[in-house]
């Protein structure tokens, strides 16, 4: 099996200064390359670690996967699965035409749209808007749903030409997209050629904050190249021109922040920001005694649920999972979570049916397989939709099954 990354030296992408590792997950795969049984290609692996800038405290890998293997044509997540989100995304595109849209012949820009959850409300609204998405495949969805779509990815050269042939934005969003990029200087100068002089930029990611708090190790995976917080992304905006000038804390996601930037000197930051600031100094977040105390609840982790499944499985019970999750790759490989311990998992996205997990290589089966008999035990990769999940899989529970979830601890439910 191949092991081809490229390695980026133990200095930070941002700013350059040391990076001190803390947390190494070792070796994994792409998180999202579910393949066939009788795929005979050798699969792509990387060394998954974790370390936290000295001068800017931006946390990060330390080895970049090629975003070519990331984001290809069959990508398979759809930000649509859930209705949690598609709620949300509903709710931050309502916003945003309230807020920052609200001019004559507005202009929208969301980077990495998938299949235009977001962007369909805008165009409903007869709002002008265009989603920057490289992966042909959901791009192809959100066209369907009337959004318009560049295939390509986000940098500086495709923002200059966005500008030339479309005009500048009043706003650029990105969820859950930012914090895939490691080449960010190249993102900023394409931000301040698209955006209006006194336009914003918006986008939400999981916060480091949150990760930390609920030992959500599994947050951590190859697509995921920061970590953000208040006090680096303030960093990060300085460095490019930009105010950090308003911070949301969002429990999508299991835990995520949705930061505002403008052009410095051109709004004023809410209270948000420095309350935010100042929580994360208190807790001392970025500390590097803090981030090893999270490394070694990690692997405490690990530790029991390997344990329980173990267990489980020689006392003859049966274990599946459910939520064939881009995290869960982290999960399954990091613990060693095998075929002998669990059978399969369920999953509600076709792409991802009949096929086998990255790199653990457990069957994925269809969500509606999910029925009696019912397993004895159900493994939660996909926790952070816990309540949506259980809502829908009450028969599991009155049959006699268990959730077993591992955020923040080991528990069977």
């Amino acid at each position: 099996m191949t092991t081809t990354t490229t390695t980026v030296p133990h200095v930070c992408r941002v700013c350059s200064g040391p990076l001190t590792p803390f947390l190494d997950l070792g070796r994994q795969p792409l998180s999202d390359a579910f393949r066939l049984p009788d795929d005979p290609a050798e699969e792509f692996f990387f060394h998954l670690r974790v370390g936290v800038c000295g001068d800017c405290a931006m946390v990060q890998l330390l080895e970049e996967v090629p975003r070519d293997r990331m984001f290809r044509e069959d990508y398979p997540y759809r930000s649509s699965g859930s209705s949690v989100m598609r709620a949300h995304f509903t709710e931050t595109a309502r916003r945003l035409l309230a807020t920052e849209l609200r001019g004559d012949d507005a202009f929208a820009v969301e980077l990495g749209c998938n299949d235009g959850v977001m962007l369909r409300t805008v165009s409903e609204a007869g709002v002008r808007h265009l989603g920057v998405e490289p992966s042909g495949g959901v791009a192809e969805l959100a066209r369907g749903k009337g959004v318009r779509v560049r295939t390509a990815f986000f940098e500086e050269d495709t923002a200059r030409d966005i500008a030339a042939t479309e005009g500048r934005a009043d706003v650029v969003y990105a969820a859950n997209t930012l914090c895939h990029i490691p080449y960010l200087d190249s993102v900023f100068r394409g931000l301040d050629a698209v955006l209006k002089p006194t336009g914003a930029f918006v986008f939400e990611d999981p916060y480091l904050g949150d990760i930390v708090e609920r030992t959500s190790f599994d947050q951590i995976y190859d697509e995921h190249f920061y970590f953000f917080t208040a006090r680096s992304v303030r960093a990060l905006a300085h460095r490019h021109g930009f105010d950090l000038v308003d911070v949301e804390r969002l429990p999508v996601h299991g835990g995520e922040v949705r930061y505002t930037l403008s052009r410095t000197g051109t709004r004023t930051p809410s209270p948000a920001v420095a309350a935010l600031l100042a929580e994360e100094e208190g807790t001392a977040l970025h500390d590097l005694k803090t981030l090893e105390s999270f490394a070694t609840r990690v692997d405490g982790v690990r530790a029991d649920l390997h344990a329980l499944l173990t267990r489980l499985r020689a006392e003859g019970a049966s274990v599946v999972a459910y939520g064939a999750t881009a995290k869960s790759a982290t999960v399954t490989n990091y613990c060693g979570l095998t075929p002998a311990l669990i059978s399969r998992v369920h999953d509600t996205t076709p792409a991802k049916q009949g096929r086998l997990t990255p790199g653990a290589r457990l069957p994925v089966h269809p969500a509606s397989d999910f029925t009696a008999p019912y397993p004895d035990y159900a493994l939660l990769f996909a926790w952070n939709h816990a309540e949506e999940i259980m809502a829908k899989e009450t028969a599991f529970r009155a049959a006699g099954g268990k959730w077993i979830t591992y955020v923040p601890e080991v528990r069977v439910l």
